[in-house]
């Protein structure tokens, strides 16, 4: 697969989702950014953002306060803005090193501008889908885009894609998205992929996860094996770290299980078309059954339906052909237990 310039190394493309797991910490995100490439990623992706462009202080938040008590959006933005244009080019250069893209979604002009020349891919948010200056703002880059579509319709999601259009963009990816912290399995709704597929054809397609991570990544898996060709999803160090972001997000072992059981997948997915494949040949030849003699049956007898069963190996004749040896006459004596052949029957 292609995105833009990359060549992707596998049909699946891992973006983590770093956002502000890293907690203002520096040494952190670094260290989140060697996992994650240790650990197979393909990108990992901050967020840049400034609390005062992005919420009004009386903005309130929407999330599980049992899992995050902050209760404004924008006391929650303040908290996590420390990183800035200086943090985020150490960031890019640290993931150039370690190689993983980096990628930060930015909310606002400015974040979007110093941006531009750190990475390949801007991410628009769900949260800015009816946000037409800034998408048009964004797509003037030139860049691919992968759009995230949590809480939006149809209309919405083709206004936003045309408004990419027409500024050029030829490279979308969008993003099944639910936009709930963390997300119910029951909400997740992976059919919704299939129906962007159809309504958008002519256009990656990709889901933004924030369901709790089960043990054997399931939800990613299946996301996947409906045709999501780009995986987002929040990552952490630390899953036990307070905060609703670290609560759905993955750590560097369950990268590790989501890849592997997803290549398991698409093993097992195989081809459409049924047919016998080559590595069943033994078991046509074995495993089917044939004619067989259940009694002595002697030269010239009349072959009749008691005195015959059917038994494996398959390598005489098959008992779809029932109907065509009744009423046949031995042309040899054929003892009990033998497999009968067209040759000594006429």
């Amino acid at each position: 697969m292609k995105i833009g310039d990359i060549e992707t190394k596998r049909d699946i493309f891992l973006v983590l989702e770093a956002g502000v797991n890293h907690e203002n910490s520096m040494n952190t995100a670094v260290k989140m950014i060697e996992e994650a490439a240790k650990a197979g990623a393909d990108a990992i992706k901050f967020q840049s953002f400034k609390a005062e462009k992005l919420a009004s202080v009386y903005s309130p938040g929407f999330w599980d306060f049992n899992m995050e008590p902050i209760r404004t959006q924008y006391e929650f933005f303040k908290k996590y803005d420390k990183f800035n244009e200086k943090e985020y080019l150490a960031l890019a250069d640290c993931a150039k090193e370690n190689g993983i893209i980096f990628m930060s979604t930015p909310f606002d002009e400015e974040s979007a501008d110093y941006l531009e020349r750190l990475m390949p891919i801007y991410k628009i948010a769900s949260s800015d889908i009816t946000n037409i200056p800034f998408i048009r703002y964004i797509a003037r880059k030139g860049k691919p885009v992968f759009l995230s579509t949590g809480a939006s319709n149809i209309n919405e999601i083709s206004h936003a894609v045309n408004v990419l259009k027409e500024e050029g963009v030829v490279d979308i990816t969008l993003l099944h998205c639910i936009l709930n912290y963390p997300t119910l399995y029951e909400n997740a709704n992976l059919n919704m992929i299939s129906d962007l597929k159809m309504k958008f054809p002519e256009y990656r397609i990709g889901y933004s996860d924030h369901t709790i991570a089960d043990k054997a990544m399931i939800v990613l898996v299946t996301a996947a094996i409906i045709g999501a060709q780009v995986i987002e999803k929040h990552y952490t160090l630390d899953k036990s770290v307070k905060g609703n972001d670290h609560l759905h997000a993955l750590d560097p072992s369950d990268i590790r299980v989501f890849l592997e059981n997803i290549e398991i997948a698409k093993k097992a997915i195989g081809k459409r078309e049924k047919t016998p494949l080559k590595s069943e040949d033994d078991a046509i030849i074995f495993a089917r059954r044939s004619i067989v003699a259940n009694i002595t049956i002697q030269k010239g007898m009349i072959i009749k339906e008691d005195m015959i069963t059917f038994k494996r190996p398959g390598t005489g004749i098959s008992p779809a052909d029932l109907e065509n040896v009744l009423g046949k006459k031995a042309k040899v004596d054929i003892g009990i237990d033998k497999i009968l052949s067209w040759e000594e029957i006429e």
